[in-house]
């Protein structure tokens, strides 16, 4: 199935579309899991010098989330994907700056879901190394996202 996801055009999945867009592929889908990739190029609108703005990795970890839901909505639940909110971020950890060129893989991991909010601890590493945790609750809307 992995290979497949790669395929998979993130922005089908999300209700953000360029210059917004903070991730590349999905490339990891279970029902406790979800993974995605992310480069860091220089016409990324969070860029300032050669370092990525650590609001862009609030998005990133968000859009983490949100393709997660997208991928259950159109090809689990065979609907329109739906527009999610965050709800709150708890224990946001930058460990280190991440820079222009460098390769980001965004996990997260479900902890809690009822009704339509999610709870999920996410961490983005590049390479082996940790650069940044956080804890996010999403809520997610039954409104169509127009994307």
């Amino acid at each position: 199935m992995e290979n497949r996801l790669e395929t998979i055009d993130v922005r089908t999945l999300l209700p953000q579309q360029p210059p917004f867009i903070m991730i590349d592929k999905l490339v990891h889908y279970d029902e406790v899991l979800t993974t995605t990739t992310f480069e860091v190029r220089s016409d990324n609108i969070f860029i300032e010098g050669d370092e990525l703005n650590p609001c862009a990795l609030v998005e990133n970890i968000a859009q983490t989330c949100a393709a997660r839901m997208g991928y259950i909505n159109s090809y689990i639940n065979k609907e329109k994907v739906k527009l999610g909110f965050i709800g709150s971020i708890r224990n946001f950890c930058v460990l280190r700056e991440v820079r222009l060129g460098e390769q980001l893989t965004t996990s997260i991991e479900v902890k809690e879901e009822v009704m339509q909010l999610t709870l999920v601890d996410a961490r983005v590493k590049v390479g082996d190394e940790t650069v940044v945790t956080a804890e996010m609750k999403i809520a997610l809307s039954d409104i169509d996202s127009l994307a």
